[in-house]
Order: C-alpha cells, then sequence, then structure tokens
C-alpha cells in the first residue's frame, strides 16, 4: 500500500499507547491505575508522510563491516580477515531481515476520535 496524504486508513492491530495515571494534587505523583490503548479498526486520515524509517544500529554495523572487508579484506592479515568475516556472519540475519521488509515509512494520522498518532510504521495500517 502507497500511503499519501490525505488518504484514508484503519490500525490493523491494538496500539498500547501508554499508562492511565490517576494524580493525587498534594503529592503531586501518580497511580497506574490502567493502560490505554487504540484498537484495530479505528479509522483516520493520513497527514503526513515522514519517509524510510531508519536503519537498525545492527545493520548500520553490517553495512560498515562489509564495505570494510569488501574494499580492504583482500589486504588483511589472516586472523583480522577472519575476525571480520565472524562479526559480517553474525550480523547477516539482521541483515537479511531488514531486506526482506523493504522499505518501511512513518506516518502521521489524524483518527476519527480526534486522536493524532504521530510516527506511525505502515505495517499496522490498511487502506480503507
Amino acid at each position: 500500500m502507497t500511503l499519501e496524504e490525505g488518504r484514508r486508513v484503519r490500525l490493523t492491530a491494538d496500539l498500547g499507547i501508554g499508562e492511565a495515571l490517576s494524580r493525587d494534587p498534594g503529592a503531586g505523583t501518580g497511580t497506574v491505575v490502567g493502560f490505554l490503548s487504540l484498537g484495530a479498526g479505528t479509522e483516520g486520515t493520513v497527514e503526513r508522510v515522514d519517509g524510510e524509517l531508519p536503519e537498525s544500529e545492527e545493520v548500520r554495523e553490517y553495512q560498515r563491516l562489509k564495505a570494510l572487508f569488501d574494499d580492504y579484506g583482500h589486504t588483511m592479515p589472516e586472523a583480522s580477515r577472519e575476525r571480520l568475516e565472524a562479526q559480517i556472519a553474525a550480523l547477516e540475519p539482521e541483515w537479511t531481515a531488514h531486506r526482506a521488509r523493504g522499505t518501511r515509512v512513518t506516518v502521521r494520522i489524524r483518527l476519527d476520535n480526534g486522536l493524532v498518532l504521530d510516527g506511525v510504521h505502515q505495517d499496522v495500517l490498511a487502506a480503507v
């Protein structure tokens, strides 16, 4: 699904927003009395498309080490090259998962109930 401003969307999963607190005015502290969430099926309108999600630290490290290996691996001492190969191999699953996910974007949505969600991943949205 291509997300664009003005498009109607529906949440496909329950989203936990945070804890609901009861404030004690005298003490200035709060007691957790529940949990706020938005249920799947809540609809709204896309207000802004933010672009691709940032890559994880592991993905960036994989890219850095792989570039190092590709450029300088042939000149490294054998022990250093083997250690680098092991580090790359350890990060390979994260890299593979990142590539399988493809391009993911985040959006700002104004829900019909008036709430605004910002930084919502496209994975939890469906077109209406």
